[in-house]
């Protein structure tokens, strides 16, 4: 998946936080430390591992593809991808409103670590919490 498809797609998927730009798929596809893992151009996961730790800093797929695994089967491969590369424990970040990313999370074993008050931005000027999620590898 290309950099203008990876972002075609996050527009898709997401209000809030802002969709990501081409540029910015394209300079996690420059950094060595990070990774894009794509399943059947339906979706795809971009993460990071460096000194023992990984960060999924992105997980996108689309609507009409939902609820078929594809989330799963990526966040399974980001974390064998995680432990592949050292990390021994992993990361993320999540829109305290968006249930359904939180439920995959936790069925991954990850579980909630804290709390960034009012992180993401929404179109309308309204703020939303992130839930930082982790688990050991």
């Amino acid at each position: 998946m290309t950099p203008d498809q990876r972002a075609a797609l996050h527009a898709l998927c997401f209000r809030s936080p802002p969709p990501w730009s081409a540029g910015d798929f394209a300079g996690f596809d420059a950094d060595p430390l990070a990774f894009t893992l794509v399943e059947a151009d339906a979706g795809f996961l971009t993460g990071r591992a460096v000194a023992g730790e990984a960060v999924e800093a992105t997980l996108a797929v689309a609507p009409q593809s939902r609820r078929l695994g594809l989330g799963a089967r990526l966040m399974g491969r980001f974390l064998y991808q995680a432990r592949l590369r050292g990390a021994e424990r992993a990361f993320l970040e999540v829109a305290a409103d968006n249930a359904a990313a939180i439920a995959l999370y936790e069925s991954q074993g990850f579980a909630r670590a804290g709390l960034r008050r009012a992180y993401y931005a929404t179109p309308e000027g309204g703020r939303i919490d992130a839930l930082v999620m982790a688990r050991a590898l």
